[in-house]
């Protein structure tokens, strides 16, 4: 069973910097594509990044050039680099795998906010 553990949220300024985690069980991580989400107060659940078994990107055009999504097959883990942060940003953040969603982890809570 898979199960999905996401970390590395925060309160952080307009203009700052998080890097979020996600850890992911099982010994089938490398070969499915990952995917981070976000869920803000009252709007619906969007796929903001995702990267492909073998490493191709996409974002949604909100975080283009600023959120940057990486994973390390090794440690079974999925990154999200985030710059240049906005209030608009602030939600709660998860990963799943987009092609064969599993059950949501707790997310992690990212505000942005001065």
């Amino acid at each position: 069973q898979v199960q999905l553990v996401e970390s590395g949220g925060g309160l952080v300024q307009p203009g700052g910097s998080l890097r979020l985690s996600c850890v992911v069980s099982g010994r089938l991580f490398s070969v499915f594509a990952m995917g981070w989400y976000r869920q803000a107060p009252g709007k619906q659940r969007e796929l903001v990044a995702s990267i492909t078994s073998g490493g191709t990107t996409n974002y949604v055009d909100s975080v283009k050039g600023r959120f940057t999504i990486s994973r390390d097959n090794a440690k079974n883990t999925v990154y999200l680099q985030m710059n240049s942060l906005k209030p608009e940003d602030t939600a709660v953040y998860y990963c799943n795998l987009p092609d064969y969603l599993r059950s949501w982890g707790q997310g992690t809570q990212v505000t942005v906010s001065s």
